[in-house]
């Protein structure tokens, strides 16, 4: 198992691991905010970010990304991991990828996660995030880097 940057190799078979897991999760396919799976490369790579995939086996079983917001800023997404593969420590090593990028090239991080993601909250208060707004179930973090 590890962890690789994208590449249009893994284009359609990242759209659809992510929107998998996210069936899978009970959330809906969103054509607006899912928008971004449609051209990682140009949403991510090509705007400063990045775009880890966890490889196992060669099939794509784990993704986070970081976005450039701008003036410094970055948000963390992204992070799926597919079911069987969890508590293997696969989520912390994706996040901790995107939490190193984004410490060497941004000043400030932001993301946010749905209120029922216990894990994820767990992982996000452990790495020194702390909640800076709650609303309709989606929880908001930030972090100086």
């Amino acid at each position: 198992m590890n962890i690789v940057p994208f590449s249009s190799e893994y284009s359609s078979g990242t759209r659809d691991f992510v929107i998998g897991v996210l069936l899978g999760e009970g959330f809906d396919y969103d054509p607006l905010k899912d928008s971004d799976l449609n051209d990682i490369e140009g949403n991510y790579l090509l705007h400063g970010g990045a775009f880890f995939i966890y490889l196992y086996n060669g099939e794509i079983v784990g993704t986070s990304a970081v976005k450039d917001l701008g003036s410094g800023h970055c948000e963390i997404k992204r992070l799926y991991v597919k079911e069987e593969c969890r508590g293997k420590g696969l989520g912390l090593s994706l996040f901790l990828a995107a939490l190193d990028f984004s410490k060497k090239n941004y000043s400030f991080a932001k993301l946010k996660t749905d209120k029922s993601l216990k894990k994820a909250i767990s992982i996000y208060l452990d790495n020194g995030f702390e909640i800076v707004k709650e609303d309709a179930g989606t929880l908001y973090f930030g972090k100086s880097l």
